[in-house]
Formats: C-alpha cells, structure tokens, sequence
C-alpha cells in the first residue's frame, strides 16, 4: 500500500495547477502552489477554496476533511519554499515544451532526491519533457482530464528511463483521491483521450464551419448522442469552459498548434482488411469474454445515472 504523501507541491497556478490543488486539499492533504506570476497565484487563493468546497456540496468530499486540507493550503514564495518536502510535486505550466522543460529542470534542482515529478501535459512526449533532467527515473506524465477535481480519469504515461517504482507511487496517490489511472504502454502524440478528442472536435468544426449545425444544436448532440459524458458538454463548449476566462480564443492560442499535430499523426484509412478486421475480433472477445452481460448491466446503471442528472440539472436551470 502507498503511503500518504506528506506534502503536494503544485508548480502552476492555472486552470489544471487550481483543479489539482483543490483535489488534493479535499483530501486533507497539505499543498503548496507555486506560479512565478504572482497574481495567478493569489487567484488561485481564491479559487482553490472555492473548488475545494464545491466538492462538498456535490456529496464527493466531507467538510471537516476538506477545511483541515485548506487550512494546510498555502502559497509558495519561491519555488523552492513550495516544492521543500513534497513527496510529489505536480507540473501544471502552460502547455509549451520550452517551458515545461525549464520547470523540470529548476524544479529537479531543488525538489527532494525521493520525489515524484509529474507533467500535467496533455500530449507533449515524456523523453522531451525530461531531456533536461538528470535523474529522469522519477518523472512521468500523469495527465488528467478537466476539471481534475471533478473527473477522475488520469492518464499515466512514462518516459523510457521512468522508474517502475515511480509510476506505482503515482498510481497509489492517484487511487487514494479516488482517480482511475490509466496506464500507457508507450506514448503517443496527443495520448489516448487527447487523440480522440482531436479527432471528434476536428468533425465537430468541421461541421461549424460548413454550416451544418449552430454550435450549441452541435454540443448538445454530441454530449447526448455518441459522446455522452463528454463533460455533459460537446466540445465546443468543454473547451470554452475549460480555458478559463479567456474561453475559447486562449484554448486555440494555447492549444491549436497541439491539436494540429495530432490531426497530422491521425489515422486516415478508410477500409479494414480481412486480416485487421480478425486481429480487432480477437483483441476485443479477448478483453471481454464472460464479462458481457455485467458490463451490459452497467453500462445501463451508468447511463440512466447520467441522464438522470442531466435531466436535474436542466430542470434546476429552468427551474
């Protein structure tokens, strides 16, 4: 079992540093954020309380646990104040390389010798991320979906020098908030979910721009049809939502170039061979045989819960 860590130390105060923050502090565990801009920082002051406390009222955390987290939530002054005695320190920075291996490298110059380092990254490539560090055996990328404190799936994707002992600490803390961790065998441009968002949001603009279907008529398709779970959102509006208050114009300025690059590494066939087609059978019957009816089941459970609250949730706006 692993053991709790003693302190989290959050390396960025944006929208994901924030979400992070408030995840960990609503288990009672002490963080530290740092931002070397000082009013993202305070902001995320703020914020992260705010977050934190939301978690309560939706029955995910219990009060006590939570106010005993915030009152052990402080921000860093220096990065070295913030990351002194973490046990795992969380990169949150903006989703550029150059800047992302700058904070790897200042923070593994001054982040205790046991630490875990993980990148927040969405798709950038663990070997580029870390090519600066010089013990990269304890560094990965733990990827998580937005909001981090509401959606409990996190990606897991190691460099080829990550340590296995590294990446089975990072799952245990992950499991102790209550994250699924799912684990890459090698990465990939864009991930898993980051490839197949681009390529449903690549179809989703598409069909903006030919003037097929108004935005809104769109998401709601999405996010009832095909998609269903997607946020209860399509994407168009998770990532107006998800940049924060500069919406949708700051996620193309600081995520467009990304999605460009994994629409280039897409598939693009257009027929399954006879031999893909056997190959897809096996590795499907493979993972779920004898499982299909309780799978079946769940599926049910699941979505009736979700359309449930969908249907609360629009009754509450009309209200």
């Amino acid at each position: 079992m692993t053991e709790l860590p003693r302190k989290i130390a959050v390396v960025g105060a944006g929208e994901i540093g924030r979400g992070w923050a408030a995840l960990c502090a609503s288990a009672g565990w002490p963080v530290t954020i740092f931002d070397s801009d000082s009013g993202a920082a305070e902001q995320a002051m703020v914020e992260v309380p705010r977050r934190a406390r939301v978690l309560i009222d939706f029955e995910r955390a219990t009060s006590g646990i939570v106010e005993r987290g915030l009152l052990e939530f402080h921000q860093g002054r220096s990065l070295l104040q913030a990351v002194r005695d973490a046990d795992w320190v969380i990169e949150a920075v903006a989703e550029d390389l150059q800047s992302k291996q700058l904070a790897f490298e200042r923070i593994e110059e001054v982040a205790d010798k046991d630490a875990v380092i993980t990148s927040s990254t969405s798709g950038l490539p663990p070997n580029d991320l870390f090519a600066r560090c010089r013990d990269q055996g304890r560094c990965l990328v733990a990827h998580p979906l937005n909001p981090p404190e509401l959606v409990p799936l996190v990606e897991l994707v190691p460099g080829d020098f990550t340590d296995p002992a590294a990446l089975l600490r990072t799952e245990g803390y992950l499991r102790a908030l209550g994250r699924i961790p799912i684990t890459l065998k090698r990465a990939v441009p864009g991930f898993v979910v980051g490839r197949i968002a681009a390529a449903v949001y690549r179809e989703c603009i598409d069909l903006v721009l030919k003037d097929v279907i108004e935005v809104d008529d769109l998401d709601r398709a999405v996010s009832l049809g095909p998609a269903l779970g997607w946020a209860t959102a399509g994407p168009h509006l998770t990532y107006h939502l998800g940049a924060g208050e500069g919406g949708v114009q700051i996620f193309l300025q600081q995520l467009l170039t990304a999605f460009e690059g994994w629409w280039g590494g897409l598939a693009s066939w257009q027929k399954l061979e006879p031999e893909e087609q056997h190959a897809l059978i096996q590795a499907v019957e493979r993972a779920y045989t004898g499982k299909v009816a309780m799978l079946r089941e769940a599926r049910d459970r699941r979505l009736n819960a979700m359309l449930r609250a969908l249907e609360e949730a629009r009754s509450d706006a009309t209200g």
